[in-house]
């Protein structure tokens, strides 16, 4: 089974494009970011390209390409237009596919239906980003219960930031779901530094032949 899933997370700027581009590097897969809002400098899917280094064939055109750097609904009545959620199709894929969100789960798309009602219907796993610093326990937590309440799979939590070694042990321990690994805080942030540091916090031997992780202690 090919690898698809997608990269969201427990709020904005938290560095969920970092983890996705360090993911499509690491598996050598395709990149899709459905709805881009905010066109003015670097997109995510040309920041994605740029830390992953992988060329064009690895990337899929944005559904949806937006001017202002807002939440989907508005940008998108800003241009009279509205986001509807059938046009956003998982492509088929013979690669692993890299799916990357917008802010949090609950932005909306539209003024009726929420990024994480995509998901839901997608039924593709989602890896959720989240930092580890203060205020990450209640966001992540509440993030992995507005998820199972519509019965999306999650592969696991994905950490970006120093250690907290707490925060760290408490969403292990009360998320319900695998701890995958922490994304330390790159500065630079360069294509190189970005494959070191993610390969040695998400080693490919994390991902079996069927691209799914695995769990803490299966083998």
């Amino acid at each position: 089974m090919t690898l698809r899933v997608v990269v969201t997370g427990t709020d904005t700027h938290i560095g969920k494009t970092v983890f996705a581009a360090g993911l499509t590097g690491l598996l050598e897969g395709v990149y899709w970011k459905p709805v881009q809002a905010g066109l003015d400098g670097e997109t995510d899917t040309e920041t994605v390209r740029r830390l992953s280094g992988l060329d064009g064939s690895h990337f899929v055109a944005e559904a949806w390409r937006l001017s202002l750097p807002a939440s989907p609904h508005l940008a998108a009545e800003r241009e009279g237009l509205e986001i509807g959620s059938a046009s956003l199709r998982i492509p088929a894929l013979s690669r692993p596919l890299i799916v990357e969100g917008a802010g949090g789960l609950m932005v909306p798309l539209n003024r009726r239906e929420l990024y994480i009602d995509v998901f839901a219907r997608w039924k593709v796993p989602v890896i959720l980003c989240a930092r580890t610093t203060l205020g990450t326990l209640n966001h992540t937590l509440l993030s992995l219960e507005a998820l199972a309440r519509r019965a999306i799979p999650v592969l696991g939590i994905a950490l970006i930031g120093d250690p907290h070694v707490d925060n760290e042990r408490t969403l292990a321990a009360m998320g319900g779901v695998p701890l995958l690994g922490r994304l330390p805080l790159l500065d630079p942030l360069t294509p190189e530094a970005l494959r070191t540091a993610f390969g040695i916090a998400f080693p490919r031997e994390l991902f079996d032949s069927e691209g799914l992780p695995r769990r803490a202690g299966e083998s």
